[in-house]
């Protein structure tokens, strides 16, 4: 079983990982494996009561109105070089992880001051991996535990740093402490999203590194959604007896995040044809490499929404004011996909096309706000001045 401290397997070959001719990159268009120890041939075992699912029956609940509305309120903070994660603190502060710089960065909201916490060792940044995305542990006002995602010489994994405010700045970060490792790295598709769920598990997006096969191997770590104990164990439940597998068949998960009803939307790379928004049920096929968007083969789970690729490249998303809102990388948009239960109520409807070119992260502010984190400055975009920004967004 791969956990925390643990050795594992050779990854498979470099050029095997890293890129084939005709994959794509986190743009979404054109274009070793870590050591498992699970059962190889386990079947679903369903998941625990406490664990959010998503095709489960509920309660009405309101329908949202088919158009929405976006307004930037203002802009947080410039200045930012290859921002990928963000993590809200309870005081306020906002949490930026750069992907190139291997820091993390404290940001005032009031005032846009930038304080870096410090830099995260072992990550080694290349193509679309580096320092990825953050959380904040579910006891975090007991622990001060600070959780993140990251492609290191090997492979991407998953540590957890004591933030200590009051150290100088650059020296607030205690040394990482690797609660998984293992998830395959690549050039390109790397996934790297994390955040806790409403059941205070640590749920991660995996990419298939450029390796399409991997999304189908549930032995495989790459290509998947993994639903973890705060130590890095598979979590109790899990639909895979012994595994952290909660979900496969997945290209590069990116976006990760829960309605009110506690069902889990995950946000996914296509490769020339279709981006998808997708319903989490555990155990579920997403179809990757054998579907891409919706598909008439009844093994694979079909999205809420897609796109073609050059309109979204979709990477984080949240859900604020009864819809999934949908950061959107190549397309250069923020999309929003009113939700009816775990279906589209309306066609999605996009916000702010071009206004701020690539768009990476975005996370919830409470009373209809989002932050927006831009992605200018990774290497893909065209940096303007002031890139890259954290915007505040009012939505309805």
């Amino acid at each position: 079983m791969i956990v925390r401290r643990r050795a594992v397997p050779a990854m498979l070959a470099a050029a095997a990982l890293l890129l084939t001719a005709g994959c794509s990159s986190d743009d979404g268009g054109g274009g070793g494996d870590g050591g498992d120890g699970w059962n190889r041939s386990a079947s679903p075992t369903g998941t625990s009561p406490a664990s959010p699912t998503s095709g489960q029956s509920s309660p009405a609940e309101p329908t949202p109105p088919a158009k929405g509305s976006v307004e930037v309120t203002r802009t947080v903070a410039t200045g930012l070089d290859s921002p990928w994660g963000l993590a809200p603190l309870p005081d306020g502060g906002l949490l930026v992880s750069s992907r190139d710089d291997r820091t993390i960065t404290r940001v005032d909201p009031d005032t846009g001051e930038k304080t870096v916490l410090g830099e995260v060792s072992g990550v080694s940044p290349a193509g679309e991996g580096g320092l990825l995305g953050i959380a904040l542990s579910p006891d975090y006002a007991a622990d001060r535990m600070v959780y993140a995602y990251y492609t290191s010489a090997s492979d991407n994994r998953i540590v957890r740093m004591l933030y200590d405010a009051g150290k100088p700045a650059g020296e607030q970060l205690g040394a990482p402490d690797t609660v998984f490792r293992g998830i395959p790295k690549g050039f390109i598709h790397n996934g790297g999203r994390i955040a806790f769920g409403p059941d205070k598990l640590l749920y991660v997006g995996t990419g298939e590194s450029g390796d399409t096969g991997l999304a189908q191997d549930k032995a495989s770590l790459g290509g998947k959604i993994l639903r973890l104990t705060p130590e890095g164990e598979p979590a109790p439940g899990n639909p895979f007896a012994g595994s952290p597998v909660y979900s496969y068949g997945h290209r590069n998960v990116q976006g990760l995040a829960w309605d009110g009803k506690q069902r889990l939307f995950a946000a996914e790379f296509g490769q020339d044809t279709w981006d998808e928004l997708n319903a989490i049920t555990p155990g579920g096929n997403y179809g990757w490499p054998r579907a891409e968007g919706r598909s008439d083969d009844d093994a694979y789970l079909d999205p809420v929404a897609q796109w073609g690729t050059d309109d979204a490249s979709p990477s984080g998303i949240a859900y604020a004011a009864g819809s999934v809102w949908m950061a959107g990388l190549k397309g250069e948009r923020l999309w929003r996909v009113p939700l009816d239960g775990t279906k589209a109520a309306a066609d999605p409807q996009s916000f702010l096309k071009g206004e701020y070119g690539r768009l990476r992260t975005v996370v919830a502010a409470g009373d209809g706000k989002l932050w927006l984190v831009t992605s200018n400055t990774d290497g893909r975009g065209d940096p303007g001045q002031g890139d890259d920004r954290i915007l505040e967004l009012a939505v309805t």
